[in-house]
């Protein structure tokens, strides 16, 4: 599945293309078997992000490797793998400049049924997932582990506030819950408020009959706030995640899916509270490896809301671009 020319709303078109050729040195050829769909993803194919023309979309993907290269030795025959979304940030910091070839955007993503990259760009997939679950982990999952705890070092006892029930947001809440944190959620409808109680969070907020649910915050923290606050909303969310968070709290903004105009910041509170405001930009192999290992030591799996065939993507995109899911949307390849 590749990008059609087009101006505007880019086409989606389902194409029979070549298989790559003979592998260089240090790459692996992947079966894909399962992909999955990410909020950035929907911004590639609605054209809000720039992509090359032809561009293959979707940026997580897990499958079987069927093909290795010389040089390669952390890979055989038969490894299941999932990808990674900064395959150039291996550990540590990194400058924006190198993040400059995540794929589904400026590179070629998943969205097919095989991809053949150095073997530098995957980790090992997860052995108590099955490979359309694994296609969830390298996006959300790796910016949720990296929000929670690469940055956020959650410890025990301490509030976790999750805004809610996109991927990442599940995601923080049960990697959050694995740390011994007490959850508080966010949520619209009364069937996601059901399913975040379902999935371990302590306390649930109706975002609609509670607009101010910052204050509804402080009431079950005894007026002190949390110590982490998962920022997916974005700027109109910002006010009430700093009403919110405690005195040096910290919080982890990582999306915009409220929206991206706003008018004013409020700074003072900012200053006030001495809060640690983090961009979260996914996360690093390194990252990706060891929230592996938490999802296979704690048996974490992700929350799948539907599960479609390639063919149906463009289906799948207007599923999520609906917002009535409830954790990932799954391409099954």
């Amino acid at each position: 599945m590749r990008l059609a020319p087009a101006s505007g709303e880019r086409q989606l078109e389902l194409v029979e293309m070549p298989a790559a050729e003979a592998l260089r040195p240090g790459e692996i050829r992947v079966r894909v078997h399962g992909a999955s769909l990410n909020f950035r993803d929907g911004l590639v194919i609605g054209g809000m992000f720039p992509s090359p023309p032809g561009l293959i979309p979707l940026s997580d993907c897990a499958g079987e490797v069927v093909e290795v290269a010389a040089g390669v030795t952390q890979f055989a025959l038969g490894d299941r793998v999932i990808s990674t979304f900064h395959p150039n940030w291996r550990d540590g910091h990194v400058d924006r400049a190198e993040l400059d070839n995540a794929p589904g955007g400026p590179a070629n993503g998943f969205a097919c049924e095989e991809a053949v990259r150095p073997a530098s760009h995957f980790t090992r997939a997860p052995g108590n997932l099955s490979l359309v679950e694994a296609a969830c982990l390298p996006c959300a999952a790796v910016t949720a582990w990296r929000a929670v705890i690469t940055d956020g070092r959650v410890s025990p006892g301490q509030h976790v506030l999750v805004q809610g029930t996109g991927g990442v947001s599940l995601f923080a809440l049960q990697f959050a819950r694995a740390a011994g944190a007490t959850v508080i959620a966010i949520g619209s409808t009364p069937e996601k408020q059901e399913r975040l109680r379902e999935l371990g969070a302590d306390h649930v907020i109706d975002r609609i009959a509670t607009p101010d649910w910052g204050d509804a915050v402080l009431e079950l923290t005894g007026g002190l706030g949390v110590e982490h606050v998962i920022e997916v909303g974005g700027p109109n969310t910002l006010a009430q995640s700093f009403k919110a968070a405690r005195t040096g709290g910290h919080i982890a903004i990582i999306g915009a899916v409220a929206g991206f105009d706003v008018d004013t910041m409020p700074f003072a509170a900012v200053q006030a509270k001495r809060l640690c405001l983090q961009a979260v930009t996914v996360g690093s192999h390194r990252d990706q490896i060891e929230m592996v290992r938490a999802i296979e030591a704690h048996d974490i799996h992700p929350v799948i809301d539907r599960v479609f065939p390639l063919h149906a993507l463009e289906d799948a995109v207007a599923h999520m671009r609906s917002g009535q899911q409830v954790g990932k949307i799954c391409i099954e390849i």
